[in-house]
C-alpha cells in the first residue's frame, strides 16, 4: 500500500480567520497524515462543519469574527455539548488564564496551546495526537502563569518542590517516562512522586488515570 492509500491518522477541521495560518496548519496536518475535512473563518461555519463532518479534532482560534473576543471559546463549548466525541484544540496568541481554565475544566480530549507553539512542529503534532487519543494538553506557558499566581489557601502547599515540578509536567500531558527524561530520574522515582502527590491531595481511590486528571485539574484551578 503506497502513502496515498494509507488511512488517515484522524480527521480534523480548522477554524481561524487568518487564512495564511489556517492554510499552513492544514498543510502541516496533511503532511503528517491527517485528513483536513473542512476549514472555517468564523465560529458559525466551524459549528456547521463539525455537525456535517464529525471530525476527530477541531482546531479553533480563541478569537474570531465578528468581535474577535471569545467566539472560538464559545464555539468550543458548543462543540463539547453537542459533539462530545470531537476533541478540541484551542489556539491563542496570548496566555488567557480564565478562558483556558474554563476550557480545560470541560474534561478530556481538550487542549490549549499558544500559537507560537505551532512553530514547534513536533510539539504541535504531539498535542494533536494526544487529544485525538483522548488526552489533554496544556501549554507550558499557562502552567508557568498559574504557578506564579498561587492562592494563600493553596491545596498544593503540602507538596515538595520536586512534587510540584512533577505535577507541572503532568499538567503538560507528559507520561511518567517523559517526566523522568525531563528531570533526569528513573520512571520508578516518578511513580513514587505521583503516588505521593495523589495522597497529599486526598484524591479518592479510583483508576490511576482518573486520579491523575483530578490532580492536574487541582493544579490548574490553584491560581
Amino acid at each position: 500500500m503506497d502513502a496515498s492509500q494509507q488511512p488517515a491518522r484522524g480527521r480534523v477541521v480548522l477554524a481561524d480567520d487568518d487564512v495564511l495560518l489556517r492554510e499552513g496548519l492544514a498543510s502541516l496536518c496533511e503532511r503528517v497524515g491527517y485528513e483536513v475535512v473542512g476549514q472555517a473563518g468564523d465560529a458559525e461555519r466551524l459549528l456547521e462543519l463539525v455537525a456535517e463532518q464529525s471530525p476527530d479534532v477541531a482546531i479553533v482560534d480563541i478569537r474570531m469574527p465578528p468581535d474577535h473576543s471569545t467566539e472560538g471559546l464559545k464555539a468550543a463549548r458548543t462543540i463539547r455539548e453537542r459533539h462530545p466525541a470531537t476533541g478540541i484544540l484551542v489556539l491563542s496568541a496570548y496566555v488567557e488564564v480564565e478562558d483556558a481554565l474554563e476550557l480545560l475544566a470541560s474534561g478530556r480530549q481538550v487542549g490549549y496551546l499558544l500559537k507560537s507553539r505551532v512553530t514547534v512542529v513536533d510539539d504541535f503534532i504531539e498535542a494533536l495526537e494526544r487529544i485525538r487519543r483522548g488526552g489533554s494538553v496544556v501549554d507550558p506557558s499557562l502552567v508557568h502563569e498559574l504557578f506564579s499566581a498561587q492562592r494563600r489557601d493553596d491545596p498544593l502547599s503540602h507538596l515538595s518542590a520536586r512534587e510540584r515540578e512533577v505535577l507541572a509536567l503532568m499538567a503538560e500531558g507528559r507520561s511518567n517516562a517523559g517526566i523522568g527524561r525531563r528531570l533526569w530520574v528513573t520512571e520508578g522515582t516518578v511513580e513514587k512522586h505521583v503516588r505521593s502527590i495523589l495522597g497529599k491531595l486526598n484524591l479518592q481511590e479510583d483508576t490511576d488515570a482518573h486520579r491523575r486528571v483530578l490532580a492536574v485539574l487541582t493544579f490548574l484551578e490553584t491560581r
